[in-house]
C-alpha cells in the first residue's frame, strides 16, 4: 500500500507542469511561495525542496500551509494541489460527482478509484448522489 501511494507522481506533476506553463524556474516559484494567510512569513518552499520534487526524489508531504503558499506561486485553486497530494503521498483519489442540473456537489475520496471497472465507478456515484445524511 505505501508503495503504490510512493509510485504515484500526481503532485510533482501538476508541479512541474505549472511552472512550465508559467515560464518559471525553481528559484521564483520558492520566492513566491507565501501563504496568503500569513504573509509576513516569508515562502514556505525552498529552492532545493521543489528541485527534489521535480527530479522524483521523496520528500515529505506537504501541509495546509505549505500548499496555500504553492497554490499562490503556481496560480492554481488550493483545491488542485490538495486532490494531488492526496494521491501522491496517500494514495487517495478525489471524486467529484454532479448533481441533478449540473453543479458539482459532491467530493469523495476514494482509494484505488482508476483500479475499479466502470459499472463499480457508476455505482459509487449514485451512491454518493443518492445518500442524504438528514
Amino acid at each position: 500500500m505505501a508503495d503504490e501511494a510512493a509510485a504515484r507522481t500526481d503532485f510533482a506533476d501538476l508541479v512541474r507542469r505549472r511552472m512550465s506553463e508559467l515560464k518559471m524556474g525553481l528559484r521564483a516559484v520558492a520566492e513566491r511561495a507565501v501563504d496568503p494567510e500569513v504573509p509576513g512569513g516569508g515562502p514556505l518552499w525552498t529552492k532545493g525542496t521543489l528541485e527534489n520534487l521535480a527530479n522524483g526524489k521523496p520528500i515529505k508531504a506537504p501541509g495546509p500551509a505549505q500548499l496555500r503558499a504553492l497554490a499562490v506561486a503556481l496560480e492554481v485553486p488550493v483545491r488542485l494541489l490538495q486532490d494531488a497530494a492526496a494521491a501522491q503521498w496517500f494514495g487517495v483519489e478525489t471524486i467529484t460527482v454532479q448533481g441533478d442540473e449540473g453543479d458539482l456537489e459532491t467530493r469523495l475520496l476514494v482509494r484505488r478509484y482508476q483500479a475499479m471497472s466502470p459499472e463499480d465507478r457508476r455505482r459509487l456515484q449514485i451512491i454518493a448522489e443518492t445518500y442524504d445524511p438528514s
